[in-house]
């Protein structure tokens, strides 16, 4: 390549980050496209190319922003993109799942319930594989703890309760809420997800232990079990 239009190029891409940089700051984030956030996150690590290309590929390829910042690190190194590209992506999935936190920590879960249903669907919507996870909360409703207690399906119910009631008492939770993603992306409850859900409810009653409820999330949105009368 001729040097002359390598400047020109360099100078070409850097102009056009300084305008992205710009209307970030200037009108915030609502100003940017997902594929210019995308674009600006592969600028970080990819200097010197226009990235505008290649971050459309990459929310073609896994259907969104989502599901692209929510993707295992193995999943995007088999899309070819090096470590620093990656840490990219990650940081960014991280800081707005830490900000979405943020958001439930502050205030009793179950008046802040959109702002728990925004964290649960960026944090599991999107995931490939079955997580299921526990909201242990005190009796002010304020979350206690938040955790993965295992992957994979909810089939063995007797013993995922005698699992969540042993952590229950352990933290000195009053209430809990479960929650889980179904891959498929259909939030729709299964047989086995209602039976859980009723075993664990009938356990913690001899426990003075509440189910507030059982979200399950997927991509095509999220459904509670209370508000299906499943509870």
């Amino acid at each position: 390549m001729d040097e002359r239009v390598g400047k020109i190029e360099d100078i070409g891409s850097a102009g056009h980050r300084a305008r992205l940089r710009t209307r970030l700051l200037e009108a915030g984030p609502a100003a940017l496209h997902d594929y210019e956030l995308v674009e600006y996150l592969l600028a970080l690590t990819i200097p010197r190319v226009d990235t505008k290309q290649h971050a459309k590929r990459l929310l073609d390829d896994y259907g969104g922003i989502g599901p692209l910042l929510g993707a295992s690190a193995d999943t995007l190194r088999r899309e070819g993109l090096s470590e620093a590209t990656i840490g990219a992506l990650k940081i960014a999935e991280a800081t707005a799942l830490r900000l979405l936190e943020a958001r439930i920590e502050e205030q009793p879960v179950l008046s802040s319930w959109d702002a728990l249903g925004d964290y649960l669907h960026a944090k599991m919507a999107h995931r490939r594989t079955e997580e299921v996870r526990i909201l242990f909360l005190n009796a002010k409703n304020r979350l206690l703890a938040n955790e993965a207690l295992w992957q994979g399906s909810v089939d063995e119910a007797s013993v995922h309760v005698r699992e969540v009631i042993a952590r229950a008492i352990a933290l000195g939770a009053t209430a809990l809420i479960i929650v889980h993603n179904h891959p498929s992306g259909d939030p729709t409850p299964s047989q086995q997800d209602i039976r859980l859900t009723r075993d664990l409810v009938e356990a913690g009653r001899h426990m003075k232990l509440v189910v507030h409820d059982h979200v399950i999330v997927g991509a095509q949105g999220r459904t509670s079990m209370r508000a299906m009368g499943l509870i």
